[in-house]
């Protein structure tokens, strides 16, 4: 009876840790930000030692900024629709931290990964231009998400894989280019 007690103990301290972790993962997501104020965001991320700013963003629109926590591999950047700040324009990450998407989309999520998660294989952009990488979920599982993600190679790139248009390859070809998230954006 005494052992039977210590397992159901043991168990339980098990599935309570399970239940801290997943609660402390889903903080990291990009969706936990999304529909959130400046204040809102600070309050929920205290220790992220924000650095805020304004800038020229995409197609050299003006925005401001926040960058949570700067020059560390938990470095996320969001830009904001307004001077208030209270309404996020889109949420970009691109370091090996503790970010992901609400689905499991990390920095290093390889191709294959990212086709088995979108239920559907991806298509992706050319390399060597503004958008280079940008993946089209072809119809998957993530079309209506606001996930957007860029993949760069680690592999060698023959000239055919540059440019600002869909890219043609094989599977072999798809292998060889060693295909991995370099960049995850979370856009309202």
């Amino acid at each position: 009876m005494k052992k039977l007690l210590l397992l159901f103990v043991g168990l339980s301290l098990v599935a309570c840790g399970g239940s801290k972790n997943a609660a402390k993962n889903e903080r990291y997501t990009l969706e936990s930000l999304q529909n959130k104020t400046y204040e809102q965001v600070l309050n929920m991320y205290s220790d992220a030692n924000p650095e805020e700013g304004s800038g020229g963003m995409e197609e050299g629109e003006e925005r401001p900024y926040t960058v949570l926590y700067p020059n560390t591999e938990n470095e996320i950047l969001i830009t904001w629709k307004d001077e208030s700040k209270t309404s996020i324009f889109d949420i970009n990450y691109s370091e090996e931290g503790k970010w992901s998407s609400a689905r499991g989309i990390k920095i290093g999520t390889t191709y294959d990964e990212l086709t088995k998660i979108n239920g559907k294989e991806v298509k992706f952009y050319g390399f060597g231009w503004d958008y280079s990488g940008a993946v089209d979920w072809n119809g998957g599982k993530l079309e209506d998400s606001n996930i957007r993600v860029f993949l760069n190679p680690e592999g060698e790139i023959a000239d055919k894989f540059y440019g600002d248009r869909m890219i043609e390859a094989t599977p072999e070809e798809i292998e060889a280019l060693n295909l991995k998230v370099s960049t995850i954006m979370y856009r309202n």
